[in-house]
């Protein structure tokens, strides 16, 4: 019988690729997740790594095992939401959210949440989507509010269930009145980091209008993104979830065919059963809608 421990930590380097990033993320040093590796090795009785430069591998008995472990963690989410459902009390929920979320969506969801399950402990880290959802396939998270751009399908992982909140419009952004996008190309522009869904969108928008941007400002924060907009030093393309309901400094302009993205929560499906996700998912849904009304 595997520790299931060790399975673990075989599982997460085979997602993040080295021993150092294993470290960081479960807060263990590199040395001991080596020694536990070592561990596991001598138990399965055949190697399961190999030196890869600096680096180490997995080997196709570790693989093997890594697929294992998988499902062996699959299941042993399963049993515990489960048994969960016929005892008192509800596991903390870890919540990975993207900032507009945050601002937007987490603090009604707060509220209702202390009104239907009282006990229930929600801890919440903002993350970019990308790797909000890559922590949560990790089992970093047990949930994750990710965006989807119109054209920029994410890849559909089998192990993660998607539940769609809703659809959040996303406007051209100037400090004052403008002409259409084609008649930006000679400013400057604001964008999220390159290698994320919301910079790839902007691009093509802009390159559908016909001009390549000149993307002198580069900002995670979509609030310094407004901030940069409102004071007359560039343009840019900010979602309608940014501004909670307040008003804009900003004047906002259609785009042509009106897109937006979409918000979805993703769990594993090994967990999205347990009582806690559930009542944040049913919550998140609930303070989406509440938002329009």
């Amino acid at each position: 019988m595997f520790e299931l421990k060790r399975l673990r930590l075989l599982h997460e380097l085979a997602q993040r690729g080295t021993i150092a990033a294993v470290a960081q993320a479960l807060a263990y040093s590199p040395s001991t997740i080596s020694q536990q590796l070592s561990q596991l090795e001598r138990e399965a009785g055949v190697a399961l790594l190999a030196p890869d430069g600096r680096r180490v591998r997995l080997t196709a008995h570790g693989e093997t095992l890594a697929a294992y472990a998988a499902r062996a963690l699959d299941a042993d989410e399963e049993i515990r939401g489960e048994l969960e459902d016929t005892r008192l009390g509800i596991a903390p929920v870890r919540l990975a959210v993207l900032q507009t979320a945050a601002r937007a969506l987490v603090p009604a969801a707060l509220t209702l949440l202390a009104e239907r399950t009282p006990g229930l402990r929600v801890e919440i880290s903002e993350l970019p989507p990308e790797e909000g959802l890559f922590e949560l396939g990790a089992r970093g998270f047990d949930l994750a509010i990710a965006e989807q751009y119109p054209g920029l399908t994410r890849p559909h992982r089998s192990a993660l269930d998607r539940d769609l909140l809703g659809v959040d419009p996303i406007r051209l952004a100037t400090a004052r009145a403008t002409g259409p996008l084609a008649d930006l190309a000679e400013h400057a522009w604001v964008m999220e980091p390159r290698g994320t869904a919301a910079r790839e969108w902007a691009m093509q928008q802009c390159r559908a209008a016909g001009f390549e941007p000149d993307v002198r400002f580069e900002l995670a924060d979509l609030s310094g993104h407004a901030e940069l907009i409102a004071a007359g030093h560039a343009v840019g393309l900010l979602p309608d979830l940014l501004w909670a309901g307040g008003a804009p400094p900003v004047h906002l302009s259609a785009l042509p065919g009106d897109p937006a993205r979409e918000i979805f929560t993703a769990a594993r499906r090994s967990s999205r059963s347990r009582p806690g996700i559930r009542s944040v998912r049913e919550a998140l849904a609930d303070a989406f809608v509440a938002r329009r009304v």
